[in-house]
């Protein structure tokens, strides 16, 4: 990879890390009930919001162009172009350098609390300054040792889509027991789409989209509400064993189902407090790619 191509892709992950630090913890939710943090929009718009920005307890919002799309919506996938300024106008940050916006679920906490209630109140096409007091953004913490301590910021931002999150299926398909394929080690699969591609080999890198359920019906994780899919090496360790034996048997474009016993999941010890122990495991998985 080249020089250039690596300074960018940390400047991008410092950003995503920025945006979701020390702020977070302040981020009022419904299930807790305390009441949200105020949000004003000054009915005479500043015209340099740097003046204001010394004395502000609230987020500010000033729109500065109206755009004609929807507005944006907790849980849906926002792209936002932005530029991020210090109270003394000292540019920090900005998408626009990098030349593409960045994407977050709007709502979940993966960026600064200012920045999920201020882009929460934009249609898709808005421009508007966002400032951000810093209960809302970095706190007494800062960031990075770009943003110091208590810090207000100014973020000029642009809401550039909104989109909704593909959801993953709610239950595992229904197999009938007679149409499973049972391997020697008591992993069982089923093939709803037989794929015509090249099956992988032990050390290969796959690329599949998957969702995997408790035997009891309870989603546990999926790749495609994230939009990307999974990526590893097959064969070596690198997943649970049922994934092992299931996958690397997959012509890629085909589609199965994995019935994954304890032994070849996460066995006695489950994983994360989400498997519990003995689990059985179902999975589907799509193999998408193979390099």
């Amino acid at each position: 990879m080249k020089q250039t191509q690596k300074i960018v892709i940390w400047l991008t992950v410092m950003l995503i890390m920025m945006l979701a630090a020390c702020g977070g913890a302040n981020e009022p939710t419904a299930e807790t009930g305390e009441e949200e943090t105020a949000v004003s929009t000054p009915e005479q718009p500043t015209t340099n919001p740097s003046e204001a920005t010394e004395s502000v307890t609230e987020l500010q919002f000033i729109e500065t162009e109206a755009g004609d799309g929807p507005q944006a919506q907790p849980g849906q996938l926002v792209a936002v172009h932005y530029t991020g300024k210090l109270a003394d106008g000292t540019v920090f940050d900005s998408s626009l350098d990098r030349g593409e916006p960045i994407e977050f679920v709007l709502g979940a906490g993966r960026v600064i609390p200012g920045w999920d209630q201020g882009i929460a109140m934009m249609n898709v096409g808005d421009k508007a300054t966002l400032i951000i007091p810093p209960d809302l953004a970095y706190g007494a913490s800062g960031a990075g040792g770009v943003i110091p301590p208590n810090a207000t910021l100014t973020f000029d931002v642009e809401l550039m889509s909104a989109i909704d999150l593909p959801k993953p299926p709610e239950a595992p398909t229904e197999v009938a027991e007679e149409d499973y394929t049972v391997t020697d080690s008591g992993l069982k699969y089923y093939d709803f789409v037989e794929g015509d591609g090249a099956t992988p080999e032990a050390g290969q890198t796959v690329i599949v989209h998957y969702t995997g359920w408790l035997e009891d019906g309870t989603l546990f994780d999926s790749s495609i509400p994230r939009m990307q899919p999974a990526q590893f090496a097959i064969g070596i360790g690198q997943v649970i064993p049922g994934w092992d034996e299931g996958v690397l048997s997959m012509p890629i474009g085909t589609k199965r189902q994995l019935v994954i016993p304890a032994e070849l999941g996460y066995g006695a010890a489950g994983a994360g407090g989400v498997i519990p122990p003995n689990a059985t495991l179902i999975f589907e998985i799509e193999l998408l790619d193979v390099k």
